[in-house]
């Protein structure tokens, strides 16, 4: 029996649909973890994208200078509707909350000293950490069906995470190794 082929992805949206679901993400999103939002969106509630295009942008986004959640969304963006969806998801995705902090940042002076404003904090960056945790369980079911990959996860693991060396020079060695371990070769004849 064959295996499954992917469920069809959805036709692209409007650009105003795009625009739309990333300004509300942008805005309902505290704390961080929005990778794996925008992950939940866009391949498995709007299904615009499918996971593996998506964890290669995520991939891509955390090697390029730059806020990686920007990367990401101006690669969703360009993915989905080129140059104008880039535009149009980062754009989208800054305003609200940029106009959001623009008018916490005028009333927080009053609000630091209410504790409850301390609890709130904390529970929201614990669900940000859960879905940056979740998206990191996607992408390592992902990979860890090949042994290439899953050496190069465990490698960036143990030398940023456990001896904390530098991301850059880590990634300039394991990258380019993790790529020729996984690069397509012709086969032999016998």
């Amino acid at each position: 029996m064959p295996p499954s082929s992917p469920a069809p992805l959805n036709p692209p949206p409007s650009l105003f649909e795009l625009g739309r679901v990333f300004f509300w993400t942008g805005v309902m999103s505290f704390g961080g973890g929005l990778s794996g939002w925008i992950h939940r969106q866009v391949v498995h509630q709007y299904g615009w994208m499918d996971n593996d295009d998506f964890l290669s942008g995520v991939a891509l986004a955390q090697v390029l200078p730059g806020a990686n959640v920007t990367n990401l969304c101006v690669y969703v963006g360009y993915r989905i509707r080129g140059g104008w969806g880039a535009a149009t998801t980062l754009f989208s995705l800054l305003a609200g909350p940029t106009v959001l902090c623009v008018l916490v940042a005028m009333v927080y002076v009053h609000l630091q000293q209410y504790p409850v404003l301390q609890a709130c904090v904390d529970g929201v960056a614990a669900a940000a950490v859960g879905l940056n945790m979740r998206l990191g369980i996607v992408g390592a079911q992902r990979v860890i069906k090949r042994v290439a990959p899953t050496l190069a996860m465990i490698a960036t693991f143990v030398a940023v995470g456990v001896f904390e060396w530098p991301l850059v020079p880590v990634v300039l060695v394991i990258g380019p190794l993790s790529v020729a371990a996984v690069w397509p070769r012709e086969p032999r004849d016998a």
